[in-house]
């Protein structure tokens, strides 16, 4: 079976906006319960503003704790500019990734700076960070439409990612930051990408407002991308993008994948151990579009256990048997 990867950022893009402040025990709880479901790789924490952003301003005492607790896992962290690389080296940080919004206004939004600022400070802090021996990933946020501006040129797409790929990027993730994309739009953006991109070194971030993430997945599969970020329990949505619904699911991205012929390497009834906990933490239901079906079939295997337990073990079943 053909491999996938999948970078669950649940622990920061779901995180994030929260209205319920998640503690730094909690936070490796969930990310234990990602390793242990199979996960690979998670995008941990940012190392932003603990003001624009107070659910990550634990963000060096939570990388502090990975690095002991998970040294074989991936662990990625956002950081906006050299400020916040700095943090994340001397927190012990190997992966970073910088966001860079494909319009001006969303930048401004996001970072308070214009387009072209934003690239400069992208490509000053991947390359800072390649010197730092750091695996580094790039975004392209509204690469499908911006809540501002609408949906960006085609070409300024291609521009800017090659520009973070010349720049050193080791994975270029063309990013659906409010959900507004359908499979056509990604096939054609992502088609194009791949002549200037290496396919081995794209990625897909979707978000689900209007249900097509899993298609969306679908047809980024069909183009020829392996590389996915997905939300557990489908957590997430742009503090800075109105209208951004939460993340593609992990668990419909596994399901969706595995059903298909492609390996994940996730084992989808851990992982909805981990989705669990987050209900738990954050007070309210969650979960992607397969997560009722998927809890039943959990519900039914259970019971099927218990049962076969319970006549296997009981006299009276046997004795109760015909003779053959």
């Amino acid at each position: 079976m053909e491999q996938i990867f999948i970078t669950d950022v649940s622990p920061r893009d779901g995180l994030q906006n929260q209205a319920v402040q998640v503690s730094t025990v909690a936070k490796v709880h969930l990310i234990r319960l990602l390793f242990q479901a199979g996960v690979a790789s998670v995008e941990a924490t940012s190392f932003v503003s603990p003001k624009a952003v107070p659910q990550m301003a634990d963000a060096t005492e939570l990388l502090r704790q990975l690095n002991i607790a998970f040294p074989t896992l991936r662990r990625s962290v956002l950081v906006p500019n050299l400020k916040g690389l700095e943090r994340a080296y001397n927190a012990g940080a190997k992966e970073i990734a910088v966001v860079l919004a494909a319009t001006q206004t969303m930048n401004q939004k996001n970072i308070n700076m214009s387009l072209d600022a934003a690239v400069n400070a992208s490509e000053e802090t991947l390359r800072a960070a390649r010197e730092q021996g750091m695996r580094t990933r790039a975004y392209i946020a509204v690469a499908f439409d911006c809540p501002f501006e609408g949906v960006p040129p085609l070409n300024r797409i291609l521009t800017l990612a090659r520009k973070m790929f010349d720049a050193g990027a080791n994975e270029i993730v063309i990013a659906d930051t409010i959900g507004a994309a359908s499979p056509a739009d990604v096939k054609e953006r992502l088609t194009a990408l791949a002549n200037v991109i290496p396919l081995t070194q794209l990625a897909a971030h979707f978000h689900d407002t209007r249900g097509m993430a899993v298609a969306n997945a679908w047809a980024a599969l069909e183009v020829g991308v392996r590389r996915f970020d997905a939300s557990a329990g489908g957590i997430g949505g742009c503090p800075f993008a109105p209208g951004a619904a939460g993340n593609l699911a992990t668990e419909d991205l596994v399901l969706m994948a595995e059903r298909s012929g492609f390996a994940t390497g996730i084992n989808l009834e851990r992982l909805l151990d981990a989705v669990d906990f987050a209900e738990i933490e954050l007070k309210r239901p969650l979960g992607g579009r397969s997560s009722t079906w998927l809890r039943r079939q959990r519900e039914k295997k259970i019971a099927s256990v218990s049962g076969a337990n319970v006549l296997s073990s009981s006299p009276a079943y046997v004795d109760s048997q015909p003779n053959r």
